[in-house]
């Protein structure tokens, strides 16, 4: 850990003494760079560092853009050194490699990168971010390349497990040093690199592919030989401890992948019996890599006003609504959060625990055991709660308890599936709960959608002769055509195909006196989404649309998600 670069800018009066020691402090708690702790910490943006640094030291800024540095890191072979440092090889010349780096007080970096290559070492000083973006195209990042490259399989060795005879197989799959262990264990540490969401093993009759969902997208990773499926399910089971002998009927399980920095990420696997063969669905549940951040959500300040006045009130409810994958959970787990303080007591039921927060009773249903939502709720309520969290409310038992519970002097939070707000109030009046009950325990309703974020490096202008842009800014006066961006298909060293993370689209209904009077009455979900609006909500469509002049996301992933 290099910490040089801190007192230099102190002594420049670029950072105070408060922040020099903040930032110290955060370097000794985490493993990174200095430049990355100056930027974590808000002090600098990753320009206005290059411009400080390129003064300080008297360098010229180059652009990574200008090498092909590819070539390079491949004749250095050393992935292990590169995201050690987070420095860049660009070109060797006459015995000479450039090597882009963004702290140029790091003179250990500069002698490793001599020693383990025998060059002399010529300091090329880049923007940050757009160093970390070219080491992330390449090399993903969390996991050091020996780690991954330790398992690598060769496409023979995938080859000679298709010819296995059948009696073979199980030692195949028990062996954890067998050609389709150190497969599966390279396909895990490669989605986790690469961020993923889930992983789908899917057999077909005459071929077998492997895909990630990043960003929401599910993207080919690999197609094996159509003769290991059998292997590859077996194995997914074991690490899963699930009955390998049983393949009519889909099995659930959960597994840990053990990362070379000594963290652990949970696995959550569902088998599915096919035509041809069982498909295995791994669900990554990596709660550590998740920003707990309200002003991160994509909330504008109204919705976010919205959220926070319903939280902090001492009872009522709130919901979550969305389909899967939409973000419900970061979205609880925010507020709660926000509410964890020593003075509350709170209490969760999911299926499963996805994200850990210290501070906060977590519990996980087991309906094997008749550990079910309610089962919970009702022992959480003879705990003294003052929040209480249920995962989801699926059926007439848990609504009741959950409602009950607002209404006598508790803060309920929870999800339900369904495509609006105001259509959650219709799906709890069809499961049996009493509108009067609903008037008044509801206090707050969020829908949400995730759309992929545009890359800020390389996104460009939306063509306005776009005929789907001139029909959507007539049914949409708010719509600035001139503003919106759409993505770059191929992308840059910082994103995936134009588009990196996700933000949230949300519509976030308070349950007003007036909107309360109308639940009373059994109004229909138009009805009270137009109520709604009129006292100043923005629907899904509206708050998609603003995220489009912001140039946040792009025209094409806006109409992928809803419906506009």
């Amino acid at each position: 850990m290099n910490t040089n670069l801190l007192p230099i800018l102190f002594r420049a009066d670029y950072l105070s003494k408060v922040q020099m020691e903040a930032v110290t402090r955060e370097l000794a708690q985490n493993q990174m760079s200095a430049p990355t702790a100056l930027m974590t910490a808000n002090i600098f943006t990753s320009e206005e560092l290059l411009t400080i640094l390129s003064k300080l030291f008297a360098e010229p800024v180059s652009s990574i853009h200008n090498f092909q540095y590819e070539t390079t890191c491949e004749s250095i072979n050393n992935s292990d050194l590169i995201l050690r440092h987070q420095a860049l090889p660009l070109e060797i010349n006459n015995a000479v490699l450039s090597l882009a780096i963004s702290d140029p007080t790091d003179l250990d970096l500069q002698d490793d990168f001599r020693f383990a290559t025998g060059y002399q070492i010529k300091p090329v000083l880049v923007d940050h971010q757009q160093l970390t973006g070219a080491i992330r195209k390449l090399y993903g990042k969390h996991i050091s390349s020996n780690q991954s490259d330790s398992q690598s399989v060769s496409d023979d060795d995938l080859a000679s497990l298709a010819v296995l005879d059948d009696n073979e197989e199980s030692d195949a799959a028990l062996n954890d040093d067998a050609p389709v262990s150190r497969y599966i264990q390279q396909v895990l540490l490669d989605a986790v690199r690469k961020q993923a969401s889930d992983i789908h093993f899917e057999p077909f009759e005459h071929s077998y592919q492997i895909r990630f969902r990043l960003d929401g997208i599910l993207q080919l990773h690999s197609s094996p030989p159509a003769g290991i499926s059998r292997r590859l399910s077996t194995r997914l089971k074991i690490l899963a401890k699930l009955n390998i002998a049983e393949r009519r009927i889909p099995l659930d399980g959960r597994m840990k992948l053990t990362l070379g920095d000594g963290r652990s990420i949970d696995m959550r696997v569902s088998t599915l019996p096919t035509l041809f063969g069982e498909k295995v669905v791994l669900r990554i549940l990596d709660g550590g890599s998740v920003a707990l951040d309200i002003e991160a959500l994509g909330y504008n300040e109204q919705q976010k006003r919205d959220y926070l006045t319903a939280l902090d009130r001492p009872q009522g409810m709130i919901l979550m609504t969305g389909p899967t994958g939409s973000g419900k959970t970061v979205s609880l787990y925010t507020g709660l959060k926000y509410l964890n303080t020593p003075e509350r007591n709170i209490s969760t039921a999911e299926d499963p625990v996805e994200i850990n927060l210290p501070g906060i009773n977590q519990v996980s249903v087991n309906n094997d055991i008749s550990l079910s939502f309610a089962t919970a709720l009702r022992a959480f309520l003879r705990q003294d709660p003052d929040v209480v969290m249920v995962g989801e409310i699926r059926d007439l038992e848990t609504a009741e308890i959950g409602i009950k519970a607002s209404q006598t002097g508790h803060l309920v939070l929870s999800t339900l599936h369904t495509n609006s707000a105001a259509e959650s109030i219709t799906r709890l009046a069809n499961m049996g709960v009493a509108t009067y009950n609903l008037a008044s325990s509801l206090s707050l309703i969020i829908a949400q959608r995730l759309a992929r974020r545009l890359c800020q490096h390389c996104k460009m202008p939306h063509d306005n002769d776009d005929h789907r842009l001139l029909s959507l800014a007539q049914h949409y006066p708010s719509l600035k055509a001139d503003q919106v961006f759409d993505a770059r298909p191929e992308g840059c060293d910082h994103c995936n195909h134009g588009y990196i993370g996700r933000v949230g689209i949300y519509e976030v209904m308070p349950i007003t006196r007036q909107i309360a009077e109308a639940i009373g009455r059994g109004a229909s979900s138009s009805e009270l989404e137009n109520l709604a609006v009129e006292n100043g909500m923005s629907t899904l469509q509206t708050s998609g649309i603003e995220k489009l002049n912001t140039g946040v996301t792009s025209l094409r992933e806006l109409q992928r998600v809803i419906s506009i």
